[in-house]
Order: structure tokens, then sequence, then C-alpha cells
């Protein structure tokens, strides 16, 4: 039988929904990255008569077995006492982990309660998989021959590193890891995934690397991968690949990896020495909230209006009051004159502006929900753009995407002034 990992989450608030299963999805991509088969995820309550359920059916099917959540104090936090019951196998405290509770509570000025020793309990035979952050450790167990456990709290800002930091490492010594998927996501926008499959059709049918489309909030992505040794080798790999991505689909790829349209729109504005204000109506600050985002945009970002009601338009941005009256607040003329205003108030490079109907009241039969006008003004001219965006998913949809829409306008004007 080939050698497999299974997830399992421990905790009644995950099978409620109360809390969101994001170690699964984490710990999958791991797996996925490191090469390691990966069938099965259970997802059991507190519950240790389940819990037993779950471990059984699990080391049938697969050899390397992943907890999280239940390493808590609390006395429904059983994760522990039921794998050692599972598996017939004593609890022993171990002092250095009391001692190292102490130590994080004494630097909060705190004292442990009496509760957080049975954190010092782990089987006999387990070793101490380190948490650097929280009081509760995790570990690392082979109960039987050709069963490998590892446990993790639920907190995901301490799961990560102890996977990262112990459980990658041992996973390589212990040959669970040969060779490694390496990717590279291209990042699009302003191109529907259709139309961008469409474009680059020829190269799904590739093996070796492997190319694959999905989307997600609106944008476009095409992941590269291939399955290799070391990181240079993958490169050399997918590196013709993504040329080939790029030359056909031109300006559209915004980035790689992590990168947003806000990072890469700081990037550009740092490199031509160039500074952004915003003006905002229907997005309430959403823009302003997206380019702060990154670290190190007060060198770029000089800051924004909020201008939601038609006085604070024309008094903070001049917006023409006739026009106002004539055209309304979301019209073409409108969002270039607020570009223009917070541009000349606040003394920036560029001006940026959006003005919209994000609903779910005020449309009329020429101005839908979703309807959405981009001004910018640059160093010569000032322009506005409509977008008509679906309002299906909502309010926060439409906002959402007006600020993307801006930012990516934005992106391809400095991109041209270059």
């Amino acid at each position: 039988m080939d050698q497999s990992a299974e997830i399992i989450c421990v905790g009644t608030e995950l099978l409620l929904g109360e809390v969101l299963n994001s170690n699964a999805q984490y710990l999958a991509q791991e797996l996925a990255r490191l090469g390691i088969a990966h069938y099965y995820q259970t997802v059991v309550g507190d519950n240790p008569t389940r819990l037993k359920r779950a471990i059984a059916i699990a080391c049938q099917r697969s050899q390397l077995l992943i907890f999280t959540g239940g390493l808590g104090p609390t006395p429904d936090d059983l994760t522990t006492e039921t794998l050692a019951d599972f598996f017939q196998t004593p609890l022993v405290e171990h002092p250095e982990i009391l001692a190292d509770i102490a130590r994080k509570f004494a630097h909060r000025r705190q004292k442990p309660s009496p509760s957080n020793s049975k954190q010092a309990l782990l089987p006999a035979t387990a070793a101490i998989l380190p948490n650097a952050i929280g009081s509760a450790p995790g570990m690392i167990w082979q109960p039987r021959s050709g069963i490998t456990i590892l446990t993790f709290p639920g907190v995901p800002q301490e799961l990560y590193p102890m996977w990262q930091e112990v459980a990658v490492p041992y996973l390589q010594k212990q040959g669970w890891v040969s060779a490694m998927i390496y990717s590279r996501v291209l990042r699009f926008w302003g191109l529907p995934e259709s139309t961008l499959a469409d474009q680059v059709a020829p190269l799904f049918s590739l093996s070796d690397p492997t190319v694959a489309p999905y989307a997600s909030g609106g944008e476009a992505r095409l992941r590269i991968s291939t399955r290799t040794t070391s990181a240079a080798l993958a490169l050399e790999k997918i590196r013709p690949v993504e040329e080939e991505i790029r030359r056909r689909t031109g300006s559209s790829c915004f980035g790689i990896d992590d990168d947003t349209l806000e990072s890469v729109v700081g990037q550009l504005l740092l490199a031509q020495e160039q500074t952004v204000a915003v003006a905002e109506s229907c997005t309430g600050g959403g823009l302003g909230e997206r380019l702060t985002r990154i670290s190190g945009s007060s060198a770029y970002f000089l800051g924004s209006v909020i201008a939601y009601d038609n006085h604070v338009k024309q008094s903070l941005l001049q917006v023409d009051p006739e026009v106002l009256a004539a055209q309304g607040a979301v019209s073409s003329a409108v969002a270039e004159q607020m570009a223009m205003g917070v541009k000349a108030q606040l003394g920036s490079t560029w001006g940026l502006s959006i003005t919209g109907l994000a609903g779910p009241s005020g449309a009329t039969a020429e101005k839908p929900i979703g309807l959405v006008y981009v001004g910018i003004a640059g160093p010569h001219s000032v322009e506005s753009f409509k977008y008509a965006i679906a309002p299906l998913r909502g309010r926060d949809w439409v906002r959402q995407l007006s600020a993307s829409y801006a930012l990516d306008l934005l992106r391809r004007q400095l991109l041209s002034a270059r």
C-alpha cells in the first residue's frame, strides 16, 4: 500500500460551523507541496468515543495521521489522552513542558492554571513537538509499526510555525519527502477565466510542468507546477512556460504567487517616485484600506477623502454642483472631477476616484446596481472608465471589485508611463 497522510481535525466548533477549518486547507496545501499522498480528511467533535472510531478507521487506510485541535487545558481538550488510551500507552508528565508554560505565563505577568498541567502529559514514547508561541505543545509519535502521528494545536498562528520549523524537517529526515511539488501562480485581472483559458489552451496538455486555471475573488489565475528535487530545477522547468503565458496574455498578468494589485501598484509608484491620493464614494474607504495594507505605503500613498455625501464632494473635492444636479453622483464627469479634486487637494502625482451604486437600493433604469465609474487624474490628463459589475454576490462584492478595477487601472497607467 502506498504511504499516505490523513488529516484529522478535532473540535465541535468546526462541526457547528462556528470556526472556519483553515488548518485543513493549509495542511492539504503543504502535503501537496511536499509530494505526500493525501486521500482523506476527517472532522470529529470533542468526543472520545467518536475520536477513537476516527483513529481506528484512519489507521486502516493511512500511515501518517496529522491531528489539529484538542490540545488545550480544558476538559473538552481530549486529543492527547484519547490517542494514548486508544494505543494503550500511559501518559507521562514532562517537567520541561511545565517549565515552558510557566515561562510564557510569567512573560505575561500571569500564573498558569492547575488545568495547564495536563498539557505536559504525553504518551510515554512520544517526542515533544515544541510550540514557541502557545502553551500547548504537540507531539511526534510512532505508537506502532507503520503509523506516525503528529499533533498540533488548533490555533493557526501556532500550527504554521510548528509545521514549518519542526514537522517538515522531521518528515524529510524520515523519507516522507523525496521530490517536492513546486508551483508558480500567475495572477490576472481584467481577463475572464474563460478568455484566459482560450488564450493558453495548448499549454494545458503539458505533462511537466502542468498548467491549471482557477479563479478567486474576480481574479483569474494559472498555476504552473512541477515535481522535482530542488527549487533551482523547478524554476528551470517553469520559466519557459511562464514566458510563453506572459507572451500570450500581455499586461493582464499583474503578478505572481503572493503579489496583489495593491502591492504591485505600490512597487510601480516607488520605482517611478510618484504618489497617489484617492477619493471614494461607494467603496467607503475600501480603496485606501487596500493601499495601506502594504508596509511602507506611506512613501507613495498620501491619503484619501471618503466623499459619500454630495456636499462633501462639492466642498472638499470641488465637484461642480451643476454637474452633480445634471448627471448625478454616479457619472463619468463626477468621477473625473473627484479624481482631479483629490489630486489637487493632496498634491499627489495621481488622483484615483470611485463612484457607483453598490446596492441593494438606489437603482434606476438608467443606473442599475453595480454601475461604477473610476476616475484617474495623472500628470497630463484625466479620464474615467465605466464598469458594470454583476451584483449577484451582494453589496460587498460590488465594493470589492470596484477597488480592484481602480487599482488595476492605475497599474496599467503606470506601466504605460514607464
